[in-house]
């Protein structure tokens, strides 16, 4: 039965699919799309879809979901746009069998029993691929955000700066100290400067995050130096009892600098107003 409606669906697809891409452009779906790439996709989209309803290969689809997915994604198709397309061409589709069956219920109905269970496992095959992929783009996006915002600076030789800007809550700790001893690692540093003069707070899971991350700096050769302590954050740490002795913290950045290069065996002398090492 599936063969024998698939074959249908094939001998009328270019109606049908402009049927389709009319009902699409009326709904103002996919108007993130110029109309070549739109012609393009839904070609696509109605010939793979036909495909899998005569070969049930879920695998198939799941596969050409995500390459959809890749694509389209970009030009800022939302979700509910793809599940909008996909439902409106199931609507045409069953249609379009039901036109041609009318005069023979009995037979609709047979038809109509074999397509349904398949349109509703293309369609949500596909609403699931696409929201994959969404969440997978979204998850790239977050970390390069969390890299950018948490960037390892190399200032010389052997010393590194970790600016922290904004909420440091555990799990970007967590992440902070990673890309630290990463960056430790490859530029083979002997000092670290963590200036978190841009984070407006610190409670005593991240507090005690930072001691851990400096005690794993120190068993890597690197000394930390940590700059921009506010009032709030220096009572906070004094409050939950936080370990200071295992650190080394200067009032701002410059000092925190000096105090890197006094480490490094570097000589600061003033000549003409200008501070040259």
């Amino acid at each position: 039965m599936l063969t024998q409606l698939t074959a249908h669906l094939q001998q009328h697809r270019a109606k049908l699919r402009d049927q389709w891409a009319a009902r699409i452009r009326d709904a103002h779906l996919l108007e993130a799309m110029t109309a070549q790439e739109m012609a393009t996709e839904t070609s696509s989209v109605y010939d793979n879809y036909v495909e899998v309803l005569e070969t049930g290969s879920v695998e198939a689809l799941q596969h050409y979901a995500r390459d959809l997915s890749e694509r389209i994604i970009p030009r800022g198709v939302e979700t509910h746009e793809v599940v909008g397309i996909v439902l409106l061409l199931r609507d045409v589709l069953a249609r379009s069998l039901f036109e041609k069956y009318q005069g023979n219920f009995a037979l609709l109905n047979r038809v109509l029993d074999a397509y349904e269970p398949a349109a509703n496992r293309i369609a949500n095959t596909v609403a699931v691929s696409f929201v994959e992929e969404r969440e997978r783009v979204i998850r790239q996006q977050q970390d390069s955000i969390r890299e950018l915002s948490t960037p390892v600076l190399p200032v010389r030789e052997r010393l590194l700066i970790l600016p922290i800007i904004g909420v440091l809550d555990s799990e970007r700790a967590r992440q902070v100290t990673e890309q630290l001893l990463s960056g430790i690692r490859t530029h083979r540093a002997k000092v670290v400067v963590i200036d978190i003069t841009g984070a407006p707070d610190v409670d005593a899971t991240v507090a005690n995050h930072l001691v851990q991350t400096v005690d794993a700096s120190r068993l890597m050769g690197a000394s930390v130096i940590i700059t921009g302590l506010s009032p709030t954050i220096a009572q906070t740490l004094v409050t939950i009892g936080v370990d200071l002795s295992k650190m080394n913290t200067i009032g701002d950045l410059q000092g925190g600098l000096e105090e890197a290069e006094r480490l490094l065996g570097y000589n600061v002398t003033r000549q003409d107003g200008v501070n040259e090492t």
